[in-house]
């Protein structure tokens, strides 16, 4: 994977560090190691990135260091793809597990079978997922396929231009269908897991929702709720929804048990962002998996 720059005329009197650092993001972190790696040619030739360029010059970034990811088992795993190219990889997580390895999930995570499918394709990279879920979250996860895109990535969530498209089942009925919670979140004082709505320490946090759906079964209320994120924090709209009085369905860290579904009913959607490479539009769409869409027939 290259990058292509060709040098035009407003850049002709820049230095080609700056021109990597300006006009294509790149960190200064990453930059070092390309330089210390040799991966920067102009015009065919390694170049020294002190130097100005001409216009009409050809810059190319070698992107295809190897990279040590020993540090993942590889598992096989069936993984449902729905997108893919030299760039990116976008996966349809199911409910059940978890994105990255841990000592109770140390050879069945999503990440191990990333690092099986990479190893396949002789794809010798760090596994390096853009948006996480929780284990019994389901839905779309994408996976950078090096550091300068997950670095895109990166900024883009920083602008707003990353976003992120939730559906849940909540219990009851919202009396505001449509509506924005903006309380800040923390870690529990005592948990490593659990979060909390913390008006002095906790972070600030955005959640947009509105109500799709009510259903009434057996005396049970409850709605389906679409919500987008503004914020990214860790179990955002379980505790948001939490603090406004519904609680997900089924989730038993900030509820209870539901007779209806045997998880927190949660799954990310929909992601829309830029491909950090061709500049296009993206859209990425995940089916409902069968427990939600059973709860909403």
């Amino acid at each position: 994977m290259e990058l292509k720059h060709i040098i035009n005329q407003n850049e002709k009197n820049e230095t080609i560090n700056s021109i990597l650092t300006n006009q294509l993001q790149i960190s200064n972190k990453l930059l070092n190691k390309l330089i210390k790696n040799k991966s920067i040619f102009l015009n065919g030739l390694i170049c020294d990135t002190r130097n100005k360029a001409l216009h009409g010059d050809v810059l190319i970034i070698d992107l295809n260091n190897k990279e040590d990811n020993s540090n993942i088992i590889s598992t096989k795993m069936d993984l449902n793809i729905i997108f893919e190219d030299e760039w990116m990889l976008v996966v349809d997580k199911p409910a059940g597990i978890p994105i990255h390895p841990s000592t109770s999930h140390y050879t069945d995570s999503l990440s191990n079978g990333i690092k099986f499918y990479f190893d396949s394709i002789n794809l010798s990279k760090k596994v390096r997922p853009i948006n996480r879920l929780d284990l019994n979250t389901s839905g779309i996860v994408i996976f950078a396929k090096c550091e300068y895109i997950q670095e895109m990535f990166i900024k883009q969530m920083n602008i707003k231009t990353f976003k992120k498209e939730y559906i849940c089942l909540v219990n009851g009925f919202l009396k505001q269908k449509k509506d924005t919670i903006s309380l800040p979140i923390a870690r529990k004082l005592g948990s490593i897991i659990e979060r909390c709505i913390d008006k002095q320490n906790g972070q600030p946090s955005i959640t947009h929702y509105e109500v799709i759906n009510e259903f009434s079964v057996n005396n049970l209320k409850y709605s389906l709720v679409k919500c987008f994120l503004e914020t990214g924090r860790t179990h955002q709209i379980r505790v948001h929804m939490k603090a406004i009085g519904h609680p997900l369905l089924g989730d038993t860290l900030y509820d209870t048990n539901s007779t209806l579904i045997n998880r927190q009913a949660l799954h990310s959607y929909k992601i829309e962002c830029i491909h950090p490479i061709t500049k296009k539009s993206l859209i990425f769409v995940s089916e409902l998996p069968e427990d939600i869409k059973k709860l909403i027939n």
